[in-house]
């Protein structure tokens, strides 16, 4: 998984599908001051409506007519990743691809399968995995659609390899 994750990033146009440049960056981020964002590194809805107001809906839907609405993932000048340092979130990454091989090979190693038909359970929980976060951010967020697709592509390739190596591992057992 985490190999096919490097390559899906580095040698494939995947991780940037339907990422896109603001047409005017510099004044856009000119705005993003301390004293129109604050400090703290966040995520960030605009146009923002109190959660616990009753007219909340009604409220967001009447700025939505008038103001442009997203998400900003904001980080202040200073709060930055070190591009320079990718270590410590390739560890992570790594981490997390583990722990999700570790549980789709705990499940397999419990079904009485072939390699295929383990390689296809793993897949299958990659693929209702992929979907789970991906199709809920385009609903709900405005994710863009190449964007949804190309990360789900990822995810459900990385769960075929993570499968086959799994599979290969495990062998042919009865559970």
């Amino acid at each position: 998984m985490f190999v096919w994750s490097a390559v899906a990033h580095m040698a494939t146009p995947l991780a940037t599908i339907g990422f896109s440049q603001m047409t005017n960056e510099p004044a856009a981020m000119q705005a993003m001051t301390s004293e129109n964002i604050g400090t703290r590194t966040g995520l960030y809805i605009f146009p923002w409506t109190d959660p616990n107001d009753p007219k909340m809906m009604e409220k967001y839907t009447a700025l939505a007519k008038t103001h442009p609405t997203g998400m900003l993932l904001y980080r202040p000048v200073g709060q930055d990743m070190d591009a320079g340092n990718m270590t410590p979130m390739l560890i992570k990454e790594f981490l997390k691809q583990f722990a999700q091989a570790l549980i789709a090979a705990w499940i397999v190693s419990m079904i009485a399968a072939s390699f295929i038909s383990r390689t296809v359970v793993v897949t299958a929980i990659g693929i209702s995995t992929a979907i789970a976060t991906n199709v809920s951010y385009w609903n709900w967020y405005g994710f863009p659609l190449d964007y949804t697709i190309a990360q789900i592509i990822m995810e459900i390739v990385g769960a075929l390899v993570a499968g086959l190596a799994i599979s290969a591992v495990l062998g042919r057992r009865t559970a």
